[in-house]
């Protein structure tokens, strides 16, 4: 195939299907857009109807790649459009995903990564995630991050929240809590910071509750500043733009157990992972939110 043929994968047509994205492993245009086709009835759930922002590297991960959160000329339609107020009042153009097309039609434009809101385009303003993404000093191995989330899954299962486990693909682990829908943005955000700041003055040795790297040394950032309006967090099973095509992807708490890297699965390994129960299935039934007593107990 030419660098000029095209080939229709999920309703899309893809430009240099052969252009190489991730160098190292000679990972394709077309071998991105097949995975995500295989994917769809596991990624779609987490990605449909929230708005995005999208990591792309036109000349592959190894070349300089940037976000994008508004469209503008010349991208596809297939990805969605949304008008939103900012927090300034002015208006701006958001994109989201609404269902495989959108996502190839992403993967058209070299996007290597899909970072999700905690929120749905219906309800914008009422978050249906909690995250708490794990972020270890470089110097931790990664046995400290997971003892670090299996700690806050029993934290917050103290609050009376359950929680799922994410490999971000990265250096660490999310830590997610599906909501429902009855809270609103401040007071999300006012639990996680409450939460990470009780959790950094209980363990002052093994965790930080502050975006600080100076102060990050041998202690784990536990990161709730993606809980506000208009901060996302590494879609489940998009893949990274790091060598290797690792992929974020969920796990059960029983399985982190015997996991060695938040890099366990990549494009290579994704799709017989695909073909096992879905880690996370359980949670779709969950019906839990932060309640008053919550907000009280980390304040």
């Amino acid at each position: 195939m030419s660098s000029d043929d095209r080939l229709q994968i999920g309703g899309v047509s893809l430009s240099s299907p052969d252009k190489v994205l991730f160098e190292e492993d000679s990972i394709t245009k077309s071998d991105l857009a097949r995975y995500y086709e295989q994917a769809r009835q596991r990624m779609l759930p987490h990605l449909k109807r929230r708005l995005i922002s999208l990591v792309r590297c036109p000349d592959g991960r190894a070349r300089p790649c940037f976000f994008q959160r508004h469209g503008g000329k010349g991208f596809p339609e297939a990805v969605r459009r949304l008008e939103i107020a900012e927090k300034s009042g002015d208006k701006d153009e958001y994109l989201y995903i609404d269902d495989l097309k959108s996502v190839i039609a992403a993967v058209q434009m070299s996007t290597l990564e899909f970072h999700i809101w905690g929120s749905r385009i219906d309800r914008l303003e009422f978050p249906d995630r909690l995250v708490f993404d794990l972020d270890p000093d470089q110097e931790l191995d990664f046995n400290a991050v997971r003892s670090a989330a299996f700690a806050v899954r029993a934290r917050l299962a103290d609050l009376g929240l359950r929680t799922v486990a994410l490999l971000t693909g990265g250096k660490g682990i999310h830590v997610v809590a599906p909501l429902e829908r009855r809270r609103q943005w401040a007071d999300v955000k006012d639990f996680a910071r409450g939460f990470a700041k009780r959790l950094s003055d209980d363990e002052p040795e093994r965790f930080l509750a502050e975006a600080s790297k100076a102060k990050r040394e041998g202690r784990v950032f536990v990161d709730w500043l993606r809980n506000e309006r208009s901060a996302t967090a590494i879609a489940p099973y998009s893949t990274r733009a790091k060598p290797g095509a690792p992929v974020a992807t969920p796990v059960s708490w029983s399985e982190l157990e015997a996991i060695t890297s938040s890099s366990a699965f990549n494009l290579t390994s994704m799709p017989e992972r695909l073909k096992a129960p879905d880690p996370w299935a359980e949670s779709a039934d969950w019906r839990q939110s932060i309640t008053d007593k919550m907000l009280k107990a980390v304040h």
